[in-house]
């Protein structure tokens, strides 16, 4: 990533925080709160959202092992795919998350999807704009499988959650 890029970046996160309180929101109620951690059924598929203060809808998923599970990304914020996109990626057990998210913000020109750390992916969407949405169609094994955004500092600031299969 050169200079440029970098200090774009930088000056995008900087007005991001200001706008978004850092993507804080301690006005929420209680009942709202908790439902970021609730598990959600695999019923006819799992809805998670990503917002322009950085967060997931939910942050823990629960699914059967072995059945077939639809999860749809809808990007609901406003701001341009530039400044805001959204992805959902989701990791095999075990993988450093934060090391694979430091490494995938170093890669815009790759969706910032690390190339050499694909190994540890099992799927993952498109970075989406806003109003966007994409659908993964996944069966995993029995396990606790980390997600995580990686568009440079979403992680960092929560946007992120664990799969626990059973």
């Amino acid at each position: 990533m050169n200079i440029r890029t970098l200090s774009a970046l930088a000056g995008s996160l900087a007005a991001l925080f200001l706008a978004t309180g850092c993507g804080k929101n301690d006005s929420a109620p209680a009942a709202a709160k908790s439902a970021a951690a609730a598990p959600a059924a695999a019923g006819s598929g799992i809805v998670l959202t990503g917002n322009d203060a950085m967060k997931y809808n939910l942050s823990a998923l629960s699914l059967k092992a072995g059945e077939e599970a639809k999860i749809t990304l809808r990007n609901i914020g406003t701001m341009p795919k530039a400044a805001m996109g959204h992805n959902l990626v989701i990791l095999k057990p075990g993988t450093d998350v934060e090391a694979f998210a430091l490494a995938a913000a170093a890669e815009p020109a790759n969706d910032y999807i690390p190339a050499a750390l694909v190994n540890q992916i099992v799927t993952h969407t498109k970075m989406l704009g806003p109003k966007e949405s994409a659908t993964l169609t996944v069966t995993l094994d029995a396990g606790e499988y980390p997600f995580l955004c990686t568009f440079p500092a979403h992680f960092q600031v929560g946007m992120k959650g664990t799969i626990t299969v059973e």
